[in-house]
């Protein structure tokens, strides 16, 4: 009831109604105690008192033992027991809301007794019991009464005593199977004694589970109350260790017939896995797996494997035996899984992995690693990563053996004469091989990406200059028109791997001569594929060599921009001063001298169709920009000329040679080569390779008599009428784009000379910061300081026309002749007491 609520008092019904339940329940107390009375065991009262005053603590105090009183004390304590009860209701009426009446229960002043000879029966039935068990055999006795008797025993402090006997027990029959001679005897198959010892072992486990069900009293009160005595169960197993440690010929037959079950496995055959574990797990409750069995067991493995891998490396192939060392690895995993401990693992993956990986690292690598690198087999190689980053330095061996077979191939490639006209596509597919293999095979590692950046700066520069001017001329390829199959993105591409090449490169101020000359070309012949995509390579050189490399060539361009705005003003002012240009459409490129490559002067004999719009030109030109001069150069000219064959009308794009020598034809019908060269001046070489590009190639619009490749003085050439295409618009300027000897010599000899400025301004440079430098370290300095390659050398390349080429190399004395340069030229000077040293000169 609430204290805030008013207190009413009982009404007569509820009094009598309320009594009357009192006394229902008082008839059941008196039943109750009447049984309890009767109880004919004193151990079973015992039992019950004990657990009663367990049971019937409340806040600390323990609670009387009703089973001890009799009839007649039971009949007194219910009359008192009523009339409290009847007081107590009364008192209700009287006491205050929230008051608390308190009830004290006291035990009895005397101790229950046990009965005579009652520790020694009881010695005697669970002695019985516990061997009954321990021979399978069934127990006289109930469980319950069993365990009663542990709890009486306990209760009464022969605690220690009886777990003393239980050991003794225990004890004697650990010592009796281990002496049987079916376990001792040599006779047994290792097989048969693995399961008997099994069995043993499995049977043993259920009877100390048994025992100690019946114990559990003495394990959870005695063996609580005291460190040094073991629980029954860690009491068992001591006693089996002891006896089975101590009994050689048991635990050597059990862990040999585990190995021989082990081999058998690892040599292909069924074994019973369930035995293996069963037993493997004894060894670790007994604490006795790593002593008596992991050590032999690693030996054995050492010694199976270190066979084994010698065996299968000269058996088989790299790929096969990597497979088979990572089957091997997935059966020892496998085994950790099912039957071993989990403390083996890391000694027995390091053991496999030693004797198949690691003792034979170099010999896999030497013997396999390069031809599965070139057939690109993928699969092998991520195993072949997959497995040596489990050994100790496996990935740096393989990491330098990449690296050196990237150098081997690399070097292939670029040193090959031979191979120059596919070294760029080469290099190309063979970077993108390497990548692949970097990403999807080598998980993408920094080292090997790395090494593989190394690898090709490396060999690409074994020869000096070739590859910067191939790769220049790759390009080109790709930024001309008429390279079909090919869409932006797919140029764009190949564009961005054009410039990975370009990094590893060392001389590249030779990419930019021959990229300057061959973008010339393309500009002024108007072969360029797409101007965007010119533009983005520029961008791409500029990104990566700052805005100095690509000024000149940004120049270009402009200069082709503002030659677009000129023509079209000459063309207005054409008209409105009616200035008769013959009909002739004519288009003029100004070009910055200091921008574009340099063209030797040339003079050739124009037709007057040709120099009456050539001087219109100039004289506006001039009207316009005051000061300048124009030097015409018909180098790199190009026209359409309209011609008439018997199949019907042509128009020829030719360069401006090939319109001069056929534009000769419209007087006379055959001409001498002496007749050709007379009329129009034009360079004895070049005429050869243009009359060669009109009779001798794919399109023959002169015919040449005699018929041969090659021009020769004297030879008759007419105008072939019967001249047939397909095509009404025929390209025949293909020379124009052509790349002669003499142009790329004169290419190399410019580099050569823009570098010997290099090492003077570098020199220069170097003596206005120090002072005073020695011989010696102005050479290391100049070292450090260039850009392009500074070594000793010429090489020689066969080639079909079998000359010489000078390779862009400087050697010390080359050094030496730039300085003694300087020193006449004032910049620096001799010390006067010290030749080897040198001065600045303010």
């Amino acid at each position: 009831m609430s204290a805030a609520k008013k207190h009413r008092p009982m009404d007569t019904a509820e009094l009598n109604e309320n009594t009357e339940n009192i006394a229902a329940c008082l008839k059941k107390a008196e039943n109750a105690a009447a049984a309890a009375a009767a109880a004919s065991s004193l151990g079973r009262s015992a039992f019950a008192a004990q657990n009663m005053n367990s049971a019937a603590s409340t806040n600390g105090e323990r609670l009387p033992n009703f089973s001890k009183l009799s009839g007649h004390h039971g009949e007194i304590r219910t009359a008192s027991t009523t009339s409290n009860l009847l007081n107590r209701m009364g008192a209700i009426h009287n006491t205050k809301p929230g008051d608390v009446k308190k009830i004290v229960i006291k035990n009895f002043k005397a101790k229950p007794t046990l009965p005579d000879n009652y520790s020694e029966d009881t010695y005697v039935k669970l002695e019985e019991a516990v061997i009954a068990i321990q021979l399978s055999k069934p127990i006289k006795y109930s469980l319950e009464e069993l365990y009663q008797a542990v709890v009486n025993m306990c209760s009464h402090k022969m605690d220690a005593e009886l777990y003393a006997k239980l050991k003794e027990l225990t004890e004697q029959h650990v010592k009796r199977n281990i002496k049987l001679k079916e376990l001792t005897g040599g006779s047994m198959d290792k097989l048969v004694l693995l399961e008997k010892i099994n069995h043993w072992w499995l049977s043993f486990c259920q009877q100390m589970i048994m025992i100690r069900s019946i114990f559990l009293y003495m394990d959870r009160t005695y063996v609580l109350q005291n460190s040094s005595v073991h629980s029954i169960w860690d009491m068992g197993l001591d006693l089996f260790r002891i006896h089975f440690a101590q009994n050689s010929v048991v635990q050597k037959r059990t862990v040999d017939g585990l190995l021989t079950l082990i081999e058998k496995e690892r040599q292909g055959s069924t074994v019973d896995r369930g035995l293996l574990k069963s037993l493997v797990r004894m060894l670790c409750d007994l604490q006795i797996y790593t002593s008596s069995f992991e050590e032999k067991f690693l030996d054995a493995t050492n010694q199976l494997y270190k066979a084994e891998s010698q065996r299968k490396m000269q058996e088989l192939e790299v790929p096969e035996y990597l497979q088979h060392v990572n089957k091997r690895l997935a059966e020892e995993n496998e085994r950790l899984l099912h039957y071993l401990d989990s403390r083996t693992k890391h000694p027995l993956i390091y053991n496999v992995e030693k004797e198949l990986l690691a003792e034979h690292l170099t010999t896999i690598l030497q013997k396999g690693l390069d031809s599965l690198l070139e057939d690109n087999r993928l699969s092998d190689l991520t195993l072949l990563y997959g497995l040596l980053s489990r050994v100790k330095n496996g990935t740096s061996e393989l990491c330098g053996n990449f690296n050196g077979f990237i150098k081997k191939k690399g070097r292939t490639i670029v040193i090959d004469p031979e191979k120059d006209k596919s070294m760029v596509q080469d290099l190309l597919d063979f970077k993108d091989k390497m990548d692949v293999i970097v990403r999807n095979c080598f998980e993408h590692n920094e080292k090997f990406t790395n090494s593989l950046r190394e690898a090709f700066e490396f060999f690409i520069n074994q020869r000096a200059n070739k590859p910067a001017e191939l790769i220049a001329k790759y390009v080109d390829m790709k930024l001309r028109s008429g390279n079909k199959g090919t869409t932006d993105e797919e140029l764009e591409k190949t564009l961005d791997k054009i410039m990975v090449l370009f990094r590893f490169i060392h001389g590249k101020d030779v990419f930019e001569a021959f990229y300057k000359k061959d973008l010339a070309k393309r500009l002024l012949v108007g072969k360029s594929a797409s101007v965007d995509s010119e533009k983005s390579m520029l961008s791409k050189l500029k990104q990566e060599c700052g805005g100095g490399f690509t000024s000149k060539l940004e120049g270009m361009f402009k200069d082709m921009e503002l030659s677009r705005d000129i023509n079209i003003a000459f063309r207005g002012h054409a008209l409105s001063n009616n200035r008769d240009v013959h009909n002739l459409d004519l288009s003029v490129s100004i070009l910055t001298m200091g921008y574009w490559p340099t063209y030797a002067p040339t003079e050739v004999t124009m037709p007057p169709q040709f120099i009456n719009p050539q001087q219109i030109f100039n004289k506006f030109y001039l009207e316009k920009h005051s000061g300048r001069k124009l030097q015409w150069q018909p180098t790199l000219g190009n026209c359409m000329l309209r011609a008439q064959f018997d199949a019907g009308p042509k128009e020829l794009m030719v360069s401006l040679f090939q319109a001069l020598v056929l534009l000769l034809f419209n007087d006379k019908t055959v001409l001498s080569y002496e007749e050709i060269l007379a009329a129009t001046s034009i360079e004895d070489g070049e005429l050869r390779r243009t009359l060669q590009s009109l009779a001798c190639g794919r399109a023959r619009v002169i015919t040449k008599t005699p018929k041969g490749r090659d021009i020769e003085d004297g030879d008759q050439f007419d105008f072939n009428n019967e001249f047939t295409n397909k095509l009404f618009r025929i390209k025949i300027n293909q020379i124009q784009m052509k790349e002669t000897n003499e142009e790329q010599k004169a290419t190399e000899e410019r580099v050569f000379q823009d570098r010997q400025y290099q090492i003077d301004a570098a020199i220069v440079r170097i003596m206005k910061m120090r002072k005073t430098l020695s011989h010696n370290l102005l050479i290391t300095e100049l070292f450090n300081q260039l850009t392009f390659p500074v070594k000793v050398g010429f090489i020689l390349f066969p080639s079909r026309s079998e000359f010489i080429i000078k390779i862009l190399l400087f050697q010390p004395a080359d050094l030496k002749k730039r300085i003694e340069s300087l020193i006449d030229r004032d910049y620096m000077e001799r010390d006067k007491d010290n030749q080897n040293q040198y001065n600045y000169v303010a």
